[in-house]
């Protein structure tokens, strides 16, 4: 029984790989299917004999430089009518007594014009992002698939001035969906209230909007790209640190460096009747001293003046 297993296992093993080995005429085997195939072959030969086999040889060595085709996915449908209308084709010339061995080479050689006809699919654009307009089909595995760039861009460095305004566009350098786009934005796990659409701004940007922001665009719900934006906040800062640094600059101007460079402070009599603060008692002893003095010096001035004039007389 073991051995019976075994066996069995090994079988099924064989016959997955011959199933999932995929041939080199697989844009046939994508676009016709099985029984189509059997009945062009079973037209031309008969339903039943060793010439039946080689024509489904025949029919699949025919298509077998269509293996590496790559297609733009919106074609795929095309590709499809094509092979369709080929398929009537190949029943026709079987009908009409034709042969494979012409038919199938002759049918391969149009397919292979049909394709260079076809819409070539857009290339990827890096370096990130999934672009839909970018899809293609590939006829080695009768699959789509879409370029091999992450969904997260690059961080965007932006740098204002504290006070003005910041603003963000949630935009890629690839081709969008026309439908169902919508755009979210965050900050700090948040939403933004003045995000619309593609564009998202600060105004005014102050120090605590400094940090990393966030765009998704999405088509139905399904992230197409994730946007980053580093907003870096520079300028002058508040009020309060302005007037406390003016203050302290002032009275490092005004502190002297040296002690030997104090001098004492000899005011003029007009800085003594500006500034009444600097009316010391020293100095108002001193004012009423000189007063005195030339009052005494006009008195004897005087008395000069008029002995001369007496004498003269």
């Amino acid at each position: 029984m073991a051995l019976l297993a075994l066996a069995s296992a090994v079988l099924s093993a064989l016959l997955v790989l011959a199933v999932f080995r995929v041939p080199a005429w697989a844009c046939l085997l994508c676009f016709t299917t099985y029984s189509e195939r059997l009945r062009i072959c079973q037209m031309f030969v008969g339903m039943r004999g060793p010439k039946l086999e080689e024509c489904e040889e025949a029919f699949t060595a025919a298509f077998r430089a269509l293996s590496d085709t790559e297609i733009n996915y919106d074609e795929r449908s095309h590709l499809h009518d094509a092979f369709t209308q080929m398929t009537h084709a190949l029943q026709e010339l079987a009908a009409a007594q034709g042969s494979f061995e012409v038919a199938f080479p002759d049918a391969a050689e149009k397919m292979k014009k049909v394709i260079t006809q076809l819409k070539e699919a857009q290339a990827c654009i890096p370096p990130c992002g999934l672009q839909e307009f970018a899809r293609r089909f590939l006829c080695s595995g009768c699959y789509s698939r879409v370029c091999d760039l992450p969904l997260d861009c690059p961080v965007q460095d932006v740098t204002v001035i504290r006070g003005d305004q910041a603003m963000f566009s949630c935009i890629v350098n690839f081709q969008l969906p026309k439908e169902e786009i919508t755009y979210s934005w965050k900050f700090a796990g948040g939403d933004m209230p003045r995000a619309e659409g593609y564009l998202a701004r600060i105004r005014p940007a102050q120090l605590t909007h400094r940090g990393t922001f966030s765009c998704v665009i999405k088509q139905d719900q399904r992230p197409l790209a994730r946007l980053y934006f580093f907003l870096n906040v520079t300028g002058p800062p508040p009020r309060a640190e302005i007037e406390l640094q003016a203050s302290f600059r002032e009275v490092l101007r005004w502190a002297p460096r040296d002690a030997e460079l104090i001098q004492p402070w000899r005011p003029s009599l007009g800085e003594l009747l500006v500034r009444p603060e600097a009316l010391t008692p020293s100095n108002l002893f001193l004012l009423a001293a000189l007063g005195a003095l030339a009052s005494a010096s006009a008195t004897v001035l005087a008395w000069i003046f008029f002995r001369w004039y007496c004498s003269g007389d």
